[in-house]
């Protein structure tokens, strides 16, 4: 049975922090916070994850959800919008208002033939190859917080886990043939929230699905509507499980 949100008003402005510029708060943060970068799927997994979860935030679209998940304590569910620099924004401002864990749950192109559509694919490390995570000081690579991406992998043995590739353009062939060698899969966010969570001493983890595969000729083939609602809610299971740990 989905669960119904509830909102309530916004909090007086002196209750926000003046760095607070996007997000705007109408119920509690938790320290421990799924990313997902569609605000869709952000309200699909507080619908599934929470009791009772309350609107976090609405302004610019950017949805964001607070409630008690399964284990009993609090998880807040934010969107971050697509892209490197929406996320930075998204992420900066959460752990003003007191974020210190969280996993971008998101989506990805395959880049290795070992992929198939619906697969999970945890992230290691991100290849910079985007301008957000450089301007935050990266140059080549972004590591993933170690612990909480063991605590992924434990959650998920089935997955796959390595590097990734993180980039600016979705509709970009260039960027798939000039991949590492190494590189799993292709995404937009994940350097940046590696980048900027290691700036800040903040644990930050990323587990994908993946929605698109290429044949030899670049042809893309997507994930069907149903098939990314099942995989999202695997997703979203399998990070709640890493952040109860």
């Amino acid at each position: 049975m989905r669960r119904s949100l509830k909102s309530r008003p916004v909090p007086d402005s002196e209750t926000v922090p003046p760095s607070a510029i996007h997000l705007h708060p109408t119920a509690p943060l938790a320290e421990r916070v799924l990313l997902p970068g569609d605000p869709g799927r952000a309200l699909a997994l507080a619908q599934l994850l929470l009791a009772e979860p309350r609107m976090f935030n609405h302004n610019r679209g950017l949805w964001g959800y607070t409630g008690q998940a399964s284990d009993g304590r609090a998880l807040t569910i934010q969107a971050t919008g697509m892209g490197g620099p929406s996320a930075a924004i998204v992420l900066a401002e959460l752990i003003e208002l007191g974020a210190r864990r969280a996993v971008r749950v998101g989506t990805c192109g395959a880049l290795s033939a070992a992929l198939e559509l619906g697969d999970l694919v945890i992230a290691r490390e991100s290849v910079c190859a985007d301008g957000t995570s450089r301007a935050i000081g990266k140059r080549e690579r972004a590591a993933a917080d170690r612990g909480l991406t063991e605590a992924l992998v434990r959650s998920a043995p089935s997955a796959h886990a390595g590097a990734i590739v993180s980039v600016d353009l979705f509709y970009d062939e260039g960027a798939r043939r000039d991949d590492p060698g190494d590189a799993l899969a292709i995404e937009m966010e994940a350097a940046t929230l590696f980048a900027l969570g290691a700036a800040e001493d903040v644990a930050v983890a990323c587990l994908l699905t993946v929605t698109d595969t290429f044949d030899a000729r670049g042809a893309r083939t997507r994930i069907d509507d149903h098939a990314l609602r099942a995989a999202a809610e695997r997703m979203g299971a399998v990070a709640l499980a890493a952040l109860a740990g």
